[in-house]
């Protein structure tokens, strides 16, 4: 009798989300909220960078709308500055920090996690650690190494550079991720005579693709709208990355080129969030991976 009283008010409690006047206040009604406030810069972003100046300095109008659209902001970002070679070094740059910081992340996580040498969790702890120092921090004494090595103003300076904080966060995602795969099948595989690089190649590694995923996402992200590094280690224009060379090349002074400036903010996020867009499955399965016990 407790428990079918139970289950009534335990119906009853779920009934309280049932009416339609209940479904606004508790989830419709935060949802929009939610969706205003992310997508609202996004939506800025476009109609700032489609519209004409004289609809950017006017005080009468709707500022929310465009009445007169033009690419002139475009045509200067894309023929007036070196946005294409920008463009192309941070493509570059990402790409190859990613594929090297994924590398590294995957043997170290590997070890730790699979190995089992002593001391293994103090080494995971370590790793995460080193990434919470802050990048201010550290790209001091990288500048005085990337000096001595005759890197400055390249692009392996960010190639080189970049990793220092993108492998402890994906280390430590992967390390995650390694943990939730069954011991079992290595131990079959060892029993079988396979060597520990055939395991990880052949079982480990294709049943950890959302996790290689979405530290491949982070990883990519990251490089992609770095700033600091990207600001200390670079001077030359034609070798800036976006990031960068938008905020330093297409504000004079005091005069800001805001048409301009939000084209190519609007160019630069669409590469990632196709990214996203392709991957936002595995991504989701690799987050929640990595925080399985």
């Amino acid at each position: 009798m407790a428990k079918k009283k139970d289950d009534q008010q335990e119906t009853q409690g779920m009934d309280f989300l049932q009416s339609t006047p209940r479904k606004w206040v508790t989830i419709y009604i935060p949802l929009l909220i939610f969706l205003f406030v992310l997508l609202f810069p996004f939506y800025w972003m476009v109609i700032t960078a489609f519209k004409p100046d004289n609809e950017l300095l006017s005080q009468s109008g709707n500022p929310f709308w465009v009445i007169a659209p033009t690419l002139a902001h475009f045509k200067k970002l894309l023929f007036d500055t070196q946005y294409p070679a920008w463009l192309l070094n941070t493509v570059i740059v990402s790409v190859v920090s990613t594929f090297a910081s994924l590398a590294a992340s995957v043997f170290a996580a590997y070890a730790i996690e699979r190995l089992r040498f002593q001391g293994s969790k103090q080494v995971g702890l370590g790793i995460f650690l080193a990434y919470l120092i802050p990048p201010s921090i550290l790209f001091i004494p990288l500048a005085a190494i990337v000096f001595k090595l005759g890197l400055f103003d390249t692009r392996w300076a960010l190639i080189l550079t970049y990793p220092t904080f993108l492998i402890p966060f994906c280390t430590w995602l992967l390390m995650g991720y390694f943990r939730s795969i069954p011991y079992e099948l290595e131990e079959c595989a060892l029993i079988d005579g396979a060597t520990r690089w055939e395991i990880l190649v052949k079982i480990i590694l294709p049943l950890a693709v959302p996790g290689l995923i979405s530290a491949g996402i982070f990883a990519f992200t990251l490089s992609w709208n770095e700033f600091i590094y990207a600001l200390t280690f670079i001077s030359s224009s034609e070798v800036k990355t976006v990031p960068v060379g938008i905020v330093t090349e297409l504000v004079e002074g005091d005069v800001y080129h805001w048409g301009a400036l939000m084209a190519g903010a609007l160019l630069g996020s669409l590469p990632v969030a196709v990214v996203y867009s392709f991957f936002v499955e595995y991504y989701v399965s690799g987050m929640t991976g990595a925080v399985k016990e």
